[in-house]
């Protein structure tokens, strides 16, 4: 365990009287607006505005192109209500990623009093961070953007400007999931519009002209095209490594396997929450993950 100090940015220190109060400056406010989690990060937030703007683009294309001029009122109402419920879960899945703590460890927490106040046994061992000078727990990991350690940090992730961790898992993989729906969906719906177009005059199956018609579906066959490989791919990724109870980063740093192995349910039921309920698909319903200790060190 003696390694550099660098060592995957991780300080071993041994004894409690290494780490001085006066070693760790004062935490400075928290990433959040009145109480609430959030990532002042420029390119995080430009890419979560573009999220909810492709999503109200297809919403747009979807009703007023394909919907609206429908002749059947009940394939207008069944593809709408469908759509739109699947479209108002995925943003609402994206807000709750990207409000929520992913799981900070307490900052500048790397202190004599703290160290002591866990009353470790002789031989343990704990991490200290040398970015935000905290005492962090196991598997958890510093993110540069957020400028925190994460617990089970999985990965950060620029689309919902937030780390993917163990508070917030739930709501990015429900994100993923139901994007890939709304992009298959919208994706059927072009096919039978264009099916639709041939068959009947051009200039009756749109309040648009043709041409524009033709433009707008286009760039909405591309965009569900686009997303819906993305998305898929990222729910398919992170449903595995729930699964093997495995972060992408400890999967890409081939960390060495320091926790308890359990099955592949109860891995889902810790990140989706206990008992197994249609809660599970919603992104209202916060997860009860355990009474675990954070503070779980190796020995």
């Amino acid at each position: 365990l003696m390694h550099s100090p660098a060592h995957r940015c991780r300080d071993i220190e041994r004894q409690a009287g290494y780490l001085q109060p006066e070693h760790c400056a004062p935490p400075p406010p928290r990433g959040a607006v009145d109480g609430m989690w959030f990532i002042r990060d420029g390119c995080g937030i430009v890419c979560g505005v573009i999220t909810w703007l492709l999503v109200f683009y297809a919403e747009f294309v979807v009703l007023f192109v394909m919907l609206v001029p429908a002749k059947s009122l009940v394939y207008s109402f069944i593809n709408g209500f469908l759509f739109n419920t699947l479209a108002f879960l995925a943003l609402a899945s994206h807000g709750r990623a990207m409000l929520t703590d992913p799981g900070a460890v307490p900052k500048g927490n790397a202190t004599k009093e703290f160290i002591e106040s866990l009353q470790l046994k002789p031989g343990q061992v704990v991490y200290k961070c040398p970015k935000c000078c905290s005492i962090k727990p196991d598997r958890a990991h510093h993110c540069s953007v957020c400028k925190r350690c994460i617990r089970k940090m999985d990965h950060h992730c620029p689309w919902v400007n937030n780390c993917v961790g163990e508070n917030n898992q739930k709501y990015f993989v429900l994100f993923t999931m139901y994007i890939a729906l709304i992009s298959l969906h919208a994706l059927v719906m072009v096919a039978f519009h264009f099916l639709y177009c041939f068959e009947e005059d051009w200039t009756k199956c749109s309040t648009f002209s043709p041409p524009v018609t033709v433009i707008l579906l286009i760039l909405l066959c591309f965009e569900g095209l686009l997303f819906l490989i993305f998305t898929a791919v990222m729910f398919g990724t992170q449903i595995h490594s729930i699964c093997t109870d495995e972060t992408g980063i400890e999967q890409l740093k081939k960390e060495e396997r320091r926790w308890a192995k359990k099955t592949k349910w109860m891995n889902m039921k810790a990140v989706f929450g206990h008992p197994f309920s249609i809660a599970w698909l919603s992104p209202f319903a916060t997860p009860d993950h355990g009474k675990a200790d954070p503070y779980q060190y190796v020995v």
